[in-house]
């Protein structure tokens, strides 16, 4: 069992792909500045292991809502560019319309739960 700092969050089911689809309708990139993309937009808080982010990125291509193409990176070296093709931001709208209502029900319940016995 490994100790993690306080500030991380473990992801809910669902919430990586959004992640990387949010991420991707800002324009192509490769795995390693998704990565880095959502770190730093989360302020530190979120924190995408190698090995959840390939899988996801994999698992969204094969649903047809990123496609892929290799390239070079801005190193020189080769890598594999992600983008958002139309059904993936089509998906993604769906899905920020979800977590915005999900989002709003659970600020409304620990604000309502934090007032219950005063």
């Amino acid at each position: 069992m490994t100790d993690r700092p306080s500030s991380r969050l473990d992801f809910l089911q669902g919430t990586l792909d959004l992640l990387i689809l949010r991420t991707l309708s800002a324009g192509p990139t490769h795995g390693h500045d998704i990565a880095k993309s959502i770190r730093r937009r989360s302020e530190d808080v979120l924190h995408v292991e190698t090995g959840s982010l390939y899988p996801a990125l994999h698992r969204l291509e094969a649903r047809g809502w990123i496609a892929a193409t290799w390239d070079l990176s801005e190193k020189g070296k080769r890598a594999r560019y992600y983008r958002l093709t139309a059904a993936g931001r089509k998906h993604l709208v769906g899905e920020e319309t979800k977590w915005e209502k999900f989002s709003r029900a659970m600020r409304l319940v620990l604000k309502a739960a934090g007032q219950e016995g005063q």
